[in-house]
C-alpha cells in the first residue's frame, strides 16, 4: 500500500481542498474507484481558488473550475504525494467504498437467497399446490426486510416452506396444533411464530393464498387465518376486564356472567371465552368504557349495576373483540379515560371505532375537575408531550393546554361510580 508523505498529507488535508475531496470521493465511490470523468466546482472562495491553483498547476481567476479526474490523478502521481487519486483519498480517510461493487455483491447474495428458496420450494410437496408459485413471487416482490442477513433469510424462508408443508401436507397427515407448539417444532422456540416476526408474515401470506383470502392487517384477522390452517393461537393469556354484563342465553358461560354480575363481581374474559360465548345483550344497552382497572374495582366495591368494560390502557385484541361483539349486538358506548395527551390519543381510537359518546370527557368536565382537585389540595401534575386534539370536543385540547394539568381517572372515581350505580 502506497504511503502518503506526511508533509504532502498535511497540505492536501487543508481547508481549501475540502470541497474538492468531498466531490471526488462521491464520484469515485459511484464509478468503481476509477479516476475518470470530470467535476464542475462552483462558488469557489478565495482560499479554495488559491489551493486549487497550486494543486492543478494553473492559475484560476474565476469562481468555477472543471477538474478532470485523470489529469488530477496524473498530477498527484508526479507531485510530492507520489501516489494516485484513490490512494490520496484513502490516506485522507475514511477509506473509499466501491459502492458499485458493493451493490453487485449485494444483488448476488440476494439472488442466492431466492435461488435457494426456489430450490427448497421445488423439492417440497408444496410444489404441487397451485398457490405455491404465486406465494414465491409475492415474497420475492416484497423482498428481504432491511437488516436481515442472507444466511438468516435463507434459514427463515426454508422454515416457512417446512411449516406450510406441515400445514398443507397432501397426504392428509396435517393435524390441529397450537401456534407455540408449531413454532417450537419448526424453529426451536415457542416464540418463533409470534406476531410481527418475518417468518410469521411469510407463513400467513401462504395460508391466505391457500384459502383465497387477503392477508389481514389486524390481530383478530390474523388469529382467524391461523385457525383456517388448523393452528390455534393463544386464546387464554390475553384478557379483558368487564363488570355487570348480563347476556341472555342458557349456556353455562352466559349464566356464569349473570351470576357474577348479580354478586357484584368483576370478570376477566379470555379470547377463548369470547369465541364460545354468545353475548346476547339487549339492543341499545349503554356500556361504559374506562381506561383504568381501578374504575371497575370501585364500581364492584360500591355494588354498581351498570355494565362497564376496561381497556387497561391501549385496547388489546381481547378488549376489541369484546367491544366488537357488543357493538354487533346493538350496544351503545360511552367512554372515559385519562386527561393527558396519551389518554386523549387512546380515547380517539375508541371514539373513532365505536362512535362512542363522551363520558364526562368534555372541556367543561376537565375544567371542573381541575378546580375540584386544586380546592382539595391534590398535587397537580403537568402535562407531558405534544398536545392532541380530542375528536369529540374541539375545546378540550385548548383547555388542557391552558391549564396544563394532567388528571387520571383515579381522581374522579366518586363521580364515575355514581354514574354506574
Amino acid at each position: 500500500m502506497t504511503s502518503l508523505p506526511l508533509e504532502a498529507r498535511d497540505w492536501l488535508a487543508g481547508p481549501g481542498l475540502t470541497g474538492l475531496w468531498a466531490a471526488v470521493r462521491k464520484r469515485l465511490e459511484g464509478n468503481g474507484l476509477q479516476a475518470t470523468g470530470a467535476l464542475r466546482l462552483s462558488s469557489l472562495t478565495h482560499q479554495e481558488r488559491e489551493a486549487l491553483s497550486l494543486l492543478l498547476g494553473r492559475t484560476l481567476t474565476g469562481t468555477a473550475v472543471t477538474v478532470r479526474l485523470d489529469q488530477l490523478d496524473a498530477r498527484l502521481r508526479t507531485s510530492s504525494a507520489r501516489c494516485g487519486l484513490v490512494e490520496v483519498l484513502n490516506a485522507l480517510g475514511p477509506p473509499l467504498v466501491d459502492r458499485r461493487a458493493a451493490r453487485t455483491q449485494a444483488q448476488a447474495r440476494r439472488d442466492q437467497v431466492w435461488s435457494s428458496f426456489a430450490s427448497a420450494l421445488g423439492s417440497s410437496p408444496l410444489t404441487s399446490v397451485e398457490w405455491s408459485r404465486p406465494w414465491f413471487e409475492a415474497l420475492r416482490r416484497a423482498g428481504i426486510p432491511k437488516g436481515v442477513e442472507p444466511e438468516i433469510a435463507v434459514r427463515t424462508l426454508h422454515q416457512a416452506v417446512h411449516i406450510l408443508t406441515l400445514l398443507f401436507s397432501p397426504d392428509g397427515s396435517s393435524r390441529t396444533r397450537g401456534r407455540g407448539e408449531l413454532a417450537a417444532e419448526t424453529t426451536g422456540t415457542a416464540h418463533g411464530l409470534d406476531d410481527g416476526a418475518w417468518l410469521t408474515r411469510l407463513v400467513l401470506r401462504g395460508i391466505a393464498l391457500a384459502h383465497g383470502t387477503e392477508l389481514p392487517e389486524d390481530a383478530a384477522g390474523r388469529r382467524a387465518l391461523w385457525r383456517l390452517a388448523a393452528v390455534t393461537p393463544d386464546e387464554v393469556s390475553s384478557t379483558v376486564l368487564s363488570y355487570g354484563l348480563r347476556p341472555e342465553g342458557s349456556s353455562w358461560r352466559e349464566q356464569a356472567l349473570r351470576e357474577r354480575s348479580a354478586h357484584g363481581a368483576e370478570t376477566h374474559l379470555t379470547l377463548r371465552d369470547l369465541c364460545h360465548t354468545t353475548l346476547s345483550i339487549p339492543p341499545d344497552t349503554l356500556v361504559r368504557i374506562c381506561e383504568n382497572p381501578r374504575v371497575v374495582e370501585a364500581a364492584a366495591d360500591a355494588g354498581c349495576t351498570k355494565p362497564v368494560v376496561c381497556t387497561s390502557g391501549n385496547a388489546s385484541t381481547a378488549v376489541l373483540t369484546l367491544l366488537d361483539t357488543l357493538a354487533t349486538a346493538g350496544c351503545a358506548f360511552a367512554y372515559h379515560g385519562d386527561f393527558d395527551w396519551p389518554g386523549i390519543t387512546l380515547a380517539n381510537r375508541i371514539f373513532g371505532r365505536y362512535a362512542a359518546l363522551p363520558w364526562r370527557m368534555s372541556a367543561d368536565d376537565y375544567e371542573r375537575l381541575v378546580a375540584h382537585t386544586n380546592a382539595q389540595g391534590i398535587p397537580q401534575l403537568s402535562l407531558a408531550g405534544l398536545p392532541v386534539a380530542a375528536d369529540w370536543d374541539p375545546n378540550l385540547a385548548h383547555a388542557m393546554t391552558a391549564l396544563n394539568v394532567a388528571l387520571h381517572e383515579e381522581v374522579t372515581l366518586d363521580v364515575l361510580v355514581k354514574d354506574l350505580a
